[in-house]
């Protein structure tokens, strides 16, 4: 063959299939409509791919879901929840942690509202593995929360009589209720407002 003539390759290979864009576009797809909304047939078309490579790389649908919600926690939410546990000092980690999730929650780059929230109230009660999975990924958060004030009253910083469970509790469902807020169309100024109150419920420290 010439040098001068172009070597004929056909059609190339076939573009890569990347599974976080995949995933990022099935959640921005589930926040929008909902999840028994969202069909098949829109999930492939925001995907990109064909139902058998849905079914082939993600199971099916439910799967699916859990897996871009679970992709959600993982790209948003578990390095503010690191740095929450690492901070020495129980309030300032309290109120970073909350600023910080006023942001995400309404931060233009990610679904308006956690998606953990939103699928609890979202799913139908005949969809008991979707259920289960979200539950227990919520009540995680909130084992989180107790995790580090237990070392806060190991450390003296809140009373030793300090309700963990209520307490851990409350400021879980004050997050929760920040991303129900933020789904209403809250402002990010009003968002933050309350998201600042979330260290007025912790007790006074137990020493200077």
């Amino acid at each position: 063959m010439s040098k001068d003539q172009p070597e004929h390759r056909g059609k190339g290979r076939p573009r890569a299939f990347d599974r976080e864009q995949a995933l990022h576009a099935a959640l921005e797809l589930f926040w929008q409509e909902g999840y028994e909304p969202a069909s098949v047939a829109r999930l492939c078309e925001v995907m990109d791919i064909k139902p058998p490579s849905l079914y082939a790389s993600f199971g099916n649908k439910a799967a699916l879901f859990l897996e871009a919600v679970r992709h959600y926690e993982h790209v948003y939410w578990q390095e503010p929840s690191a740095r929450f546990l690492e901070e020495p000092d129980l309030y300032r980690g309290v109120a970073e942690f909350f600023a910080t999730a006023a942001h995400i929650l309404l931060s233009p780059e990610t679904p308006c509202g956690c998606m953990l929230v939103l699928a609890a109230v979202n799913i139908s009660p005949a969809e008991t593995e979707i259920i289960a999975a979200i539950r227990e990924m919520r009540m995680a958060t909130k084992a989180m929360f107790a995790e580090r004030l237990r070392r806060a009253v190991a450390d003296g910083q809140i009373p030793a009589d300090t309700d963990i469970a209520a307490l851990s509790g409350a400021l879980n469902a004050l997050l929760e209720g920040l991303s129900l807020q933020a789904r209403d169309g809250l402002s990010r100024e009003e968002l933050a407002a309350m998201a600042s109150r979330a260290v007025h419920l912790l007790p006074a420290r137990g020493r200077p």
